[in-house]
């Protein structure tokens, strides 16, 4: 019973110990990530998010780090409550060898002063070489399958098993390929489907391997992935047009393939609009003219969308902006 007792108290000892999170701990989703075993030459990128859940503006001061090879920064310095933000790192893998753990210091003063202290982890390999070190993907339309390949060597007696992505839009294959006498080589071929989504982002790809010492080997790929159809201009701003006066505009419509646009949509007595290279023709650009004349003054706000056919996402839209008014004659 007295052994019991011993026990129940110091087991309330080791509990009423363990610090509780602060507030601006509790905001973030993680406080470390551990990249695991990766070769030396890549950038490693991880964004700490978190979301301000205090109920009041939350400002961070500063933000600093432990060590010279991994840099971090706060793109949003004031998070207004209910909104989220990140803190943005990075770390610089030909700046050390072996395991590497990294402090990263984040300073808030709203509502309150508090420091969070954020860790960032990586083992860098000498015995593993990736060339090209990341898998790029620069922007390609939506609905392409583009590939990318990066060579990758093991010395020492490690193998490739497997390969696998933490993405479904990324495909993988890999095969052994004649190295340099020096270990073994493999090529790793990432393919993007066809629905991947646009927007710019990154994923992970992981080389599994017989080594238990390292079992996974990170490869970072980033993906830039546009719209099947991109205007030259995000919009078209005519400014100030007088009445009865007939302004026109010129925008490109491009896409990874030849097309034709069978309709523009949104056009009016204010707003038109034509195809300048002929819309018979499928051109992998076309040149459409916007021209604007107002009868009478007053704000121009239009929405043109033009049809193609391509197949998939076959549309774009392009806003129109601008003002008719009488012109000062004092």
């Amino acid at each position: 019973m007295f052994r019991f007792c011993l026990a129940t108290v110091a087991g309330l000892a080791l509990a009423t110990a363990a610090p509780a999170a602060t507030w601006a701990e509790a905001m973030f989703e993680e406080l470390s990530h551990d990249f695991g075993s990766v070769p030396r030459g890549p950038t490693l990128t991880n964004t700490y998010r978190f979301t301000n859940n205090t109920g009041h503006d939350v400002r961070i001061t500063g933000v600093r780090v432990s060590c010279g090879c991994t840099t971090a920064t706060a793109p949003q310095p004031v998070v207004k409550a209910g909104q989220s933000s990140s803190i943005f790192a990075q770390m610089d893998t030909r700046r050390f060898v072996g395991p590497k753990t990294v402090t990263i210091y984040v300073q808030f003063d709203q509502p309150a002063w508090e420091e969070v202290r954020l860790a960032i982890s990586a083992n860098g390999r000498d015995d593993i070489g990736v060339t090209p070190d990341t898998l790029a993907f620069g922007p390609v339309p939506r609905g392409a399958t583009p590939a990318r390949q990066t060579t990758v060597t093991f010395t020492g007696g490690t193998q490739l098993t497997s390969v696998s992505a933490d993405s479904n839009y990324v495909q993988l294959q890999a095969k052994q390929v004649q190295g340099t006498g020096y270990g073994v080589s493999y090529e790793v071929t990432a393919t993007l489907r066809a629905d991947t989504p646009v927007g710019k982002w990154f994923t992970d790809v992981w080389l599994n391997t017989n080594n238990p010492s390292s079992p996974r080997i990170r490869v970072p790929l980033t993906v830039d992935v546009e719209p099947a159809l991109n205007f030259s201009l995000s919009a078209v701003a005519f400014g100030q047009v007088q009445p009865g006066q007939s302004v026109e505009k010129r925008v490109i419509l491009r896409a990874g393939q030849p097309f034709r646009i069978t309709a523009i949509e949104g056009t009016d007595e204010t707003v038109s609009a034509k195809v300048q290279t002929g819309d018979d023709k499928a051109l992998p650009a076309h040149v459409i003219v916007v021209t604007v004349n107002p009868n009478a003054p007053g704000a121009i706000q239009r929405k043109l969308k033009v049809v193609t056919d391509l197949p998939g996402d076959n549309t774009a839209e392009l806003p129109i902006s601008g003002t008719a008014a009488m012109p000062n004659l004092e």
